[in-house]
C-alpha cells in the first residue's frame, strides 16, 4: 500500500535518527532545560529575526493549540476560528473540554479575513447583553490550513491589524507550516509571521520530526507562566532534550525548508499532471494537499493500491478526497499514482 493519506505516515529524518543515537546516552537536565532545547530555540529566534521571543517545546499539535489558547484565555472568553478550523473539526472537542468555545465562522477556503473578525467582533460587543455570551479575545487560524490554502503577507498584516485594534490575540497554527512557507505561491517568511502574530508554532511532527512542535511567543502578555500551562495540559517532555535534538537538527543545513520543499514540489508536479487529465479540484490549494474530485469507481480502484482520505461528497457519483505529499514522499510513487489514473481515467 502506497499512502497519500497524510504527511505523517513515516517516521522522521535520517539526520534526526543518527543524531538521537549519537546523543542517547548523554545526561542532560529535563523539561526542556538542556543546552540542545536551549540552542534549538536560539537557531528558531534567529530565523524569525525575534530575539526577543520565547521559544518552548511540546510534544504534538493538539496539546500545542489547547496550551497557547487556555493560557491566553479567560474562563469567559473563546477563540475565533474558521468552520474548519482544525481545534474546532479534529481535535475531539479538546478546547471545549477544557472549558474553552470555538467561535466559528463559515469561509469558503479555510481562511479568516480581516473584516470577518472585525465584524464578528463588534457584533458582540454591539449586542446589549454581550456579557451573556461568550467573548472573543484569541483569532487561531492555520497556515496551510485544513483545506490546503494559505494566508498571503498583506491578508496576515490585515488580520494582526485588526486584532490589535480589537484587543484581540492572533495566534497562527504551523502544523504544516514549511509546507506553506515552500509553495509556489508563498510571499511569507518565518519573520513576516513573527512580526504579525502574538504566538504561532512551527510544526515538526508533519515536517521530518518524529513528534514535537514549537511554540514562538513574541507578545509579552502571553510569555509569562507558559509552562506552567505547558505542563498542566500534558505538552511537557520530561525528556525534553529530544525535541530540542530534533529542532536544532532540522534548523541546521537549511533543512526544515529543504525538505519542505521536497513535499512541495511533488504537490505541485501532481497537481500540474492532474490538471493536464481534466481533473477538476475541491479547492484550489497551493501546498502539499491536494483534493482532485474523481469518480467514485475510478477511486475505489485506487484504493486497490493507495491509501487517500475522503473529503466530500460531490455529486452522485463523483467524491472529493485528498492527497498528501510530505517530507519523505518518493517521486516514483507519485509518478506511479499519475501513471494509473490515466489508465483507468
Amino acid at each position: 500500500m502506497i499512502r497519500f493519506n497524510s504527511d505523517y505516515t513515516e517516521g522522521c529524518h535520517p539526520a534526526i535518527l543518527r543524531r538521537l543515537e549519537e546523543t542517547n546516552m548523554e545526561q542532560t537536565a529535563g523539561y526542556g532545560e538542556d543546552e540542545y532545547c536551549r540552542e534549538a530555540a536560539e537557531r528558531i529566534k534567529a530565523v524569525c529575526e525575534a530575539p526577543d521571543a520565547n521559544v518552548h517545546f511540546l510534544v504534538g499539535g493538539t496539546q500545542t493549540n489547547v496550551t497557547v489558547i487556555a493560557s491566553a484565555l479567560r474562563p469567559y472568553q473563546g477563540a475565533i476560528t474558521a468552520t474548519t478550523g482544525h481545534i474546532n473539526v479534529h481535535e475531539t472537542g479538546a478546547l471545549e473540554a477544557c472549558g474553552y468555545k470555538c467561535l466559528t465562522i463559515d469561509t469558503p477556503n479555510g481562511k479568516l479575513t480581516a473584516e470577518q473578525v472585525e465584524k464578528y467582533t463588534k457584533a458582540h460587543f454591539a449586542d446589549e447583553s454581550f456579557e451573556h455570551m461568550v467573548q472573543p479575545k484569541l483569532v487561531y487560524i492555520s497556515n496551510p490550513t485544513e483545506l490546503g490554502t494559505i494566508y498571503k503577507k498583506a491578508e496576515l498584516e490585515a488580520l494582526y491589524r485588526v486584532c490589535r485594534e480589537n484587543d484581540l490575540y492572533l495566534f497562527l497554527d504551523g502544523a504544516r507550516l514549511g509546507y506553506g512557507l515552500a509553495c509556489r505561491e508563498n510571499d511569507l517568511t518565518m519573520a513576516d509571521i513573527a512580526a504579525n502574530t502574538d504566538v504561532f508554532y512551527i510544526g515538526g511532527t508533519k515536517v521530518g520530526a518524529l513528534f514535537g512542535e514549537a511554540v514562538v511567543i513574541t507578545n509579552p502578555e502571553l510569555k509569562k507562566d507558559f509552562r506552567y500551562s505547558i505542563k498542566q495540559r500534558g505538552g511537557m517532555l520530561a525528556k525534553g532534550r529530544l525535541l530540542g535534538i530534533q529542532f536544532l537538527t532540522l534548523f541546521e543545513e537549511n533543512r526544515y525548508f529543504e525538505i519542505s520543499a521536497h513535499a512541495a514540489r511533488l504537490a505541485e508536479k501532481l497537481k500540474d499532471e492532474l490538471t493536464k487529465m481534466n481533473i477538476s479540484f475541491y479547492i484550489n490549494s497551493p501546498t502539499n494537499q491536494q483534493f482532485p474530485i474523481l469518480p467514485d469507481d475510478i477511486l475505489d480502484k485506487l484504493r486497490e493500491k493507495y491509501s487517500f482520505a475522503y473529503q466530500a461528497r460531490v455529486d452522485e457519483t463523483h467524491s472529493a478526497v485528498r492527497f498528501c505529499t510530505c517530507w519523505a514522499t518518493k517521486e516514483e510513487n507519485v509518478e506511479a499514482l499519475l501513471a494509473d489514473i490515466r489508465a483507468i481515467i
